[in-house]
């Protein structure tokens, strides 16, 4: 059956890699980036490579909320079904710390926009017969620090991103439970995987990019996880494919998880 497909982040590395992936499937894939020259070019690319033409486009800097907010406002009016949503887009490297409005960047990118963004969609994602949405978590998952989270603590890049990626692990159980129709997973799509941001932040790689790309894939369309949501699946447990395992204990703490939605709705509001 052929879905309607967004993949945040998707001008490059492994949301690149799947959409194309996707693509080839005769699937209908909205492919997001922050550069509107940048988007129009990959939907071309990825419409010659898949001899698919229905590929379209998305643009937003996730490190703006408002921008975010927008392209919701875009998405709500014109892709009035969403089979699967893939909060894909991430960062680790960044110039400054924190955004114009005083955010950690990491945290507004990894955790604050998905969250917004599919918050406003949410309606749209359950139009779908058997909708998915599959969040792009780490191996490296902190301990969530309301000032970091506020922007009122400046941390490491390495700590400020493994917080951000288990705030989105927190979230997507949180969404897995009230969201009983949709099927929710979190992903360690692999570690040190060979992409652009990985190169950039560690000049080396433990495995190819593919890797992450099978198990997307799979999480958004196989049969086989229709019935795993609230779980989160770690990629670098297995070889060629890793396995449900449990995520940080944080995530599994009801108190910490309402606490962290709490906080997240006075920073957006």
């Amino acid at each position: 059956m052929i879905k309607t497909i967004i993949i945040t982040g998707s001008t490059d590395g492994i949301g690149k890699l799947t959409a194309l992936k996707l693509a080839k499937e005769g699937h209908t894939i909205y492919v997001h980036g922050r550069s509107e020259a940048k988007v129009n070019a990959v939907v071309s690319e990825i419409k010659e490579a898949s001899k698919n033409q229905n590929i379209k486009g998305l643009e937003a800097d996730f490190s703006d909320l408002e921008a975010v907010s927008k392209l919701a406002e875009q998405i709500k009016n014109e892709i009035p079904k969403i089979d699967i949503l893939i909060n894909n887009a991430g960062i680790f490297k960044t110039k400054d710390t924190f955004t114009g409005k005083g955010l950690d960047y990491r945290m507004v990118v990894n955790y604050l926009a998905p969250y917004v963004l599919t918050n406003a969609i949410l309606q749209n994602i359950k139009n779908a017969d058997s909708p998915r949405i599959i969040n792009l978590s780490s191996a490296a998952q902190s301990p969530v620090s309301e000032a970091v989270l506020k922007g009122k603590e400046q941390v490491s890049e390495n700590n400020s991103y493994a917080q951000s990626k288990l705030a989105l692990t927190m979230w997507s159980f949180h969404l897995a439970k009230k969201e009983p129709n949709i099927t929710v997973i979190a992903v360690n799509p692999g570690s040190l995987l060979n992409t652009k941001m990985v190169q950039e932040a560690f000049g080396k790689h433990w495995s190819s990019a593919e890797k992450g790309v099978a198990i997307l894939h799979d999480l958004a369309i196989s049969e086989a996880y229709k019935n795993d949501s609230g779980k989160y699946f770690d990629n670098d447990k297995g070889n060629p494919k890793g396995n449900f395992a449990k995520a940080h204990p944080d995530a599994y703490d009801e108190e910490l998880i309402s606490k962290l939605t709490i906080k997240t709705e006075e920073i957006i509001s």
